[in-house]
């Protein structure tokens, strides 16, 4: 089956176009036959860049002044690059949907009445499920006989338990607002766990892990028997991790003090704890950890605590995760910075040992942007890199939702 997989933001679009099976999937020979964004949505120059496998496909840039015609763009440079001869070639369209609240636990075939329930959580991602619900009705103008699948981000962590997911608030304000912790990059943390178990021949209910998501984004999950069980994002992306706009954990009173110190409104705070705050905050130089390590290596201090700190923070969701499992099997770093940064991957084992974490420093250096192993022989527990791939787990989830085959969660 063709699938053609998308990421609908609020000017632009990505989109992958992916061709899976069941006994693909089972021998994890998925095959890329193309993928592109569109940038600057509703403007007269908008840009459409498309790679494929052994084809030289040029970029477009013309007026595409919505995403109806952003889309059709696409459909128009898949058949040019001959990566497709008809539109009727593509067989399914899967959605990323970033929220889905405490009603979605799988992913869904969309119709109206699932439609309308991801209109219902903009409440929860105002920034992100109008645009991804967006997509979905631009495809089902363009292509309306293709069956069309959301696949949230929040989806995997419907398993934390009420212990791990309900904050010391008042209990009204959860039955209320359903003020909880959600999670997210549910998408990435499934595929990882999922594919440590093939490498290594495991069956779900026989491994606990800890995955690490490391990008400008960041979370740890901590996974019993295939089930995520506790995730550091919560009731927004804005918890956990120190990330690289965003702060992460802090004292609820800081916000308060803040506003009474600078008069800050409340767009000011939200505007200072997720775009100003993190990486980017803690050095004053960048958020991107490329250039921090390398201003680390020129002997930038500043540069250094930010790399400190972002590496402690991540070794105490470990620990504590360890805590949360009892046993751990294995710990797995992925995303931009888990799967080409060996040296953070290094601090935020330091002092594990003793929960069953040890890194062989070659190996770990020799990992980068691959999938492989960095844990030592005498390590109780594996430490792995393994490059996330949301774009492939939208695919096959749209494959079993259309094929009706219950999702190996």
């Amino acid at each position: 089956m063709r699938v053609l997989v998308l990421n609908s933001g609020s000017s632009s679009i990505k989109f992958q176009l992916i061709e899976t099976g069941a006994e693909m999937i089972a021998s994890n020979t998925d095959r890329l036959l193309g993928k592109g964004i569109v940038e600057r949505i509703g403007t007269d120059e908008a840009s459409l860049r498309l790679q494929a496998p052994e084809r030289q496909c040029k970029p477009d840039i013309a007026a595409m002044l919505d995403h109806h015609s952003a889309l059709s763009r696409v459909v128009d440079s898949l058949r040019a690059c001959d990566v497709i001869s008809d539109i009727s070639q593509i067989q399914a369209v899967g959605h990323r949907v970033v929220h889905g609240g405490e009603q979605f636990t799988h992913s869904v075939i969309i119709d109206e009445e699932v439609a309308k329930a991801i209109d219902h959580c903009s409440e929860l991602a105002p920034l992100h499920n109008p645009h991804n619900l967006r997509g979905y009705y631009v495809a089902r103008k363009l292509m309306p006989q293709v069956p069309q699948v959301a696949v949230f981000d929040t989806a995997f962590h419907q398993s934390i338990p009420p212990r791990a997911y309900l904050y010391g608030i008042p209990y009204t304000y959860y039955r209320r607002y359903k003020i909880r912790r959600y999670g997210f990059h549910g998408t990435s943390h499934r595929y990882v766990a999922y594919r440590f178990r093939q490498i290594f021949g495991k069956a779900r209910e026989d491994v606990n892990l800890i995955t690490c998501h490391l990008g400008n984004g960041c979370s740890v999950a901590a996974i019993e028997k295939g089930k995520s069980i506790d995730t550091s994002m919560g009731f927004t992306p804005l918890e956990g991790l120190v990330m690289g706009t965003r702060s992460g954990d802090l004292d609820p009173a800081i916000v308060l003090y803040l506003m009474s110190k600078d008069e800050l409104t409340l767009h000011d705070v939200s505007t200072l704890l997720n775009k100003f705050s993190g990486l980017y905050g803690l050095s004053g130089e960048s958020n991107d950890m490329r250039e921090l390590l390398k201003a680390q290596e020129r002997g930038d201090e500043q540069a250094k605590l930010a790399i400190d700190v972002f590496a402690y923070r991540i070794r105490r969701y470990i620990g504590a995760y360890a805590a949360a499992l009892g046993r751990v099997d294995g710990l797995i770093f992925t995303g931009g910075i888990g799967e080409n940064a060996p040296l953070v991957r290094e601090k935020a084992c330091e002092r594990l040992s003793d929960l069953g974490f040890l890194i062989d420093p070659a190996r770990n250096n020799q990992v980068l942007g691959k999938e492989g192993e960095i844990s030592a022989d005498i390590s109780r527990a594996r430490v792995m890199v393994v490059p996330t791939n949301e774009e492939l787990l939208i695919a096959r989830d749209t494959f079993r939702c259309v094929r009706g085959i219950p999702h190996p969660y």
